[in-house]
């Protein structure tokens, strides 16, 4: 990567600040919003789409499933897509696709077209969110202003989850579980709309090669490593199934590896994953994406199983979950460039281990306001802080051409540590309040002991990612330097000011 020197000034060609920057971020935060969204919002809308079209308990969570798969295994092809063809015209077919697919899932007649609709959202969205925040990264230059857009992605990335819960269950009892897909359509065709008058095409330096063996090994690999972990939560560790495809997995990433090492034009340029910074940035991510959806789903089987709660009333009582991500992000974003991501970072992923050892004490007898909501709180501000200085550790720096791709890692990190730890999670739980009621234990305490299990675990995911942040986000380094306000940061984020300076 380049090294430039902060004290270089651009030419007076240089172009300056986008004067649409606060109207381009509006239509990328929109986009992101239904790409988090739809991660969740069919949770609450399952059981009425599943009576709807007949479909069986055993392919039920393929309707969740086919849209992990597809977004978490061509996330890294759809960034290096982007970098190549342009990350605006990508962004803009994204959305275009994504709408399509979500029209389709919507007037599914049968569960076959449900699941194929899914697996399409999937792969557009796979396209539309790498694009979106590489669009991002190269649209806001100035620091303060850059650290709120990262605010805004932050929380959206956060708390879209909690009210993709919220708004599933609204949809579902008042109008009807396929308005949970049909909503897109409209918001997604405005959004392309707009994109096409308030964003800036940006695109890495052109190339004629194309990366195809590490494209087909590294989406293999991530396909048969989530697909392994869900079969694990149905069919065991130990069945053959489940370890082939894990053990294929790791062949397919490790062959994928070695194609990268070696390619004069990488999907995956190592120097991405390599630098210090980075690295720590994208295994903490990973973990953090583990413990956050094995929070959310376990908590829905409390309030649904523990304290009978109906689907809507499930889904408001996420709703604090969501307005506490936003306001921790919003604090994140004014302070990071004042103390560093480091600092910010390990803060906010402290207060979010405290709140999760909090949830190992929920009860058969706990109520919402006095044993719940604390921790909704206190997980929901420390994990607000940790995303802005997550997501921003993730790009700066970058060289411009790889923006795409390094901005497909923040997601791709996200959603196959979400689905990882999902199965992780859900499988050992089952196996602890399975052995309970095995000896005598009372279907009630067996579960909740077997939450317990899941939050303690997702405690421990989420303090290795502490140890990550501290071991590997350096506090005196050109990072925490881009942070300060008095620091010219334009060389890192603007094209055309990198090769003058190159």
């Amino acid at each position: 990567m380049t090294t430039i020197d902060a004290s270089y000034a651009p030419a007076p060609s240089t172009p300056g600040p986008d004067p649409k920057r606060f109207l381009a971020l509006a239509v990328i935060a929109v986009a992101q919003l239904m790409v988090v969204l739809d991660a969740s919002v069919v949770i609450v809308a399952l059981p009425s789409a599943q009576k709807a079209l007949h479909i069986s308990v055993d392919n039920r969570q393929w309707v969740m499933t086919a849209y992990t798969l597809a977004f978490g295994s061509l996330l890294l092809l759809g960034g290096r897509i982007a970098d190549y063809l342009g990350r605006r015209r990508m962004f803009i077919i994204g959305l275009i696709g994504f709408a399509a697919a979500s029209a389709m899932g919507g007037l599914a007649p049968d569960a076959g077209l449900l699941f194929g609709a899914r697996a399409l959202q999937g792969a557009f969205a796979a396209v539309m969110a790498p694009a979106a925040l590489s669009l991002l990264t190269v649209t806001f230059t100035e620091p303060h202003e850059r650290a709120r857009a990262f605010g805004v992605y932050g929380a959206i990335a956060g708390g879209g989850v909690a009210l993709g819960l919220v708004l599933g269950g609204t949809l579902t009892q008042f109008a009807s579980w396929r308005w949970t897909l049909l909503i897109n359509v409209p918001i997604a065709l405005l959004a392309a709309v707009a994109a096409s008058r308030v964003v800036r095409e940006s695109r890495g330096e052109s190339t004629t090669g194309y990366d195809v063996p590490g494209a087909v090994t590294v989406t293999a690999g991530l396909f048969m490593l989530v697909y392994g972990f869900v079969l694990a939560g149905t069919h065991g560790w130990s069945a053959p199934v489940t370890v082939g495809f894990i053990v294929a997995a790791v062949v397919a990433l490790t062959v994928f590896v070695l194609i990268e090492l070696r390619s004069p034009h990488p999907l995956l340029p190592l120097r991405v994953v390599l630098d210090r910074n980075r690295g720590g940035s994208y295994l903490s991510s990973l973990l953090v994406g583990s413990a956050l959806l094995g929070t959310f789903l376990f908590l829905t089987y409390f309030f649904q199983g523990t304290l009978h709660y109906s689907a809507l009333k499930t889904g408001f009582a996420f709703l604090p979950f969501s307005g506490g991500i936003i306001v921790g992000a919003t604090v994140s974003s004014r302070i990071l460039p004042r103390v560093g991501p480091r600092a910010t970072m390990v803060g906010g992923l402290i207060m979010a281990t405290l709140g999760l050892v909090w949830f190992t004490r929920l009860g058969v007898d706990s109520s919402y306001l006095a044993h719940v909501l604390p921790g909704e709180i206190v997980i929901s501000l420390g994990m607000g802080m940790a995303f802005v200085p997550m997501n921003s550790t993730a790009l700066i720096g970058v060289d411009p051409k790889d923006a795409g791709v390094a901005s497909a890692l923040v997601n791709t990190t996200q959603q196959v540590g979400g689905a990882l730890g999902l199965a992780v999670l859900a499988t050992l739980a089952t196996t602890r309040t399975s052995s309970l009621v095995a000896h005598g234990t009372s279907s009630a305490a067996a579960l909740t002991d077997g939450y317990h299990l899941a939050f303690t675990i997702a405690a421990g995911m989420v303090i290795v990612a502490i140890a990550i942040g501290v071991a590997f986000l350096r506090p005196n380094s050109a990072l925490e330097a881009m942070s300060d306000p008095d620091t010219i940061v334009e060389a890192e984020i603007e094209p055309e000011y990198l090769e003058q300076a190159a």
